[in-house]
């Protein structure tokens, strides 16, 4: 096996560790919160001094996550899809709803 082999395997395991290790954390670092959502570490601290994610500072300095209010943060505003706008349509005029979804008549 070649250096340059070598060198791509043990990449592949540290990469490997690294994931299983994020998995396995409830609270996180900024560093697992940028790697968990794909950020870069200054957007993840842009996003905190600007209070649009929760986050903790328990000894003032430096920054935690809950990993549940991150996946929950990073799942929100949901955007339905073609079949779940067509079901919803079918249902309005099935019960008569108008556009504000106030039953018509």
């Amino acid at each position: 096996m070649s250096n340059k082999e070598t060198d791509a395997l043990t990449a592949q395991l540290a990469r490997i560790e690294r994931n299983t290790l994020l998995s396995a954390k409830n609270v996180l670092t900024v560093n697992d919160f940028a790697l968990l959502a794909g950020l870069s570490k200054r957007t993840v601290y842009r996003l905190t001094s600007t209070h649009q994610i929760p986050y903790y500072k328990p000894n003032g300095k430096d920054i935690y996550f809950n990993r549940a209010e991150v996946e929950s943060w990073l799942l929100q505003n949901r955007t339905a899809t073609d079949e779940e706008i067509r079901q919803r349509a079918v249902n309005d005029v099935v019960l008569g709803r108008g556009k504000n979804g106030n039953k018509r008549g």
